[in-house]
């Protein structure tokens, strides 16, 4: 190894290029790459159980357990009168069921109207002859406390038509999430069966990805190179 000094190329001692090697190495290493992302899942869409009204007055609220800092966006499962795509959806992040006449919404931490930042991608038709969709909602920030219990509301779905909407039914099955399977409140009715939705969001937190404990691995290599040869082994 040699580095160029005023135009004056000067070669390293071995135990130097070794040296300067492990430093680099072990430097490396302790950069933490950002990796924090988080989901919540509450199962996959069934499509063929149930569905709960997300308009015309009547609003739904599950619950979720947040694995980060941030909320970025979630997606639900729909239930749509052929040809129908929804154009915009009220929504509401809180710690109290917003939908249980009993309870209310706790504290609010986000909320709005998903209308230009919502995609709505057609799945299939169920087996009542109703459209399956899924609704996806991104570009949100809304700041969480992880580990804690917080509940999505739907409401005031709306579709050219101006036909009802649904919030498909799956009661968890599958969910694998921290907390699930959620629990699920109707404005009318009180305790229902939960719904498929995912919520995502940030963790704000750094863990050391694979290629970090690649170049960690590199230095130790590096040490156990100096050792032998001072050693002489």
């Amino acid at each position: 190894m040699s580095v160029t000094v005023n135009s004056w190329e000067v070669v390293l001692p071995v135990k130097t290029r070794l040296a300067l090697l492990t430093i680099l190495s072990l430097a490396l290493a302790t950069v933490p790459a950002w990796a924090g992302s988080w989901s919540y899942d509450n199962g996959p869409i069934n499509g063929n159980v149930d569905a709960w009204t997300i308009n015309f007055g009547f609003t739904v609220s599950d619950s979720y357990v947040a694995g980060g800092s941030s909320v970025s966006g979630f997606s639900f499962g729909a239930r749509e009168i052929p040809g129908d795509h929804v154009t915009g959806v009220d929504w509401i992040l809180s710690t109290g069921p917003c939908s249980d006449p009993g309870s209310g919404c706790g504290t609010i931490v986000g909320f709005g109207t998903a209308s230009s930042n919502l995609t709505d991608t057609f799945l299939h038709d169920n087996i009542f002859g109703y459209a399956i969709d899924l609704i996806t909602v991104s570009n949100l920030d809304v700041p969480e406390i992880s580990g804690t219990q917080y509940w999505l509301t739907l409401a005031n779905a709306v579709v050219p038509s101006t036909d009802p909407v649904y919030w498909d039914e799956n009661s968890g099955v599958g969910c694998q999430s921290p907390g699930c399977p959620s629990t699920a409140y109707e404005s009318v009715l009180g305790t229902i069966p939960s719904e498929s939705f995912t919520i995502s969001g940030s963790s704000g937190a750094t863990t050391p990805e694979p290629s970090s404990i690649l170049l960690f691995g590199a230095g130790l290599t590096g040490i156990a190179g100096l050792l032998r040869r001072k050693l002489n082994v």
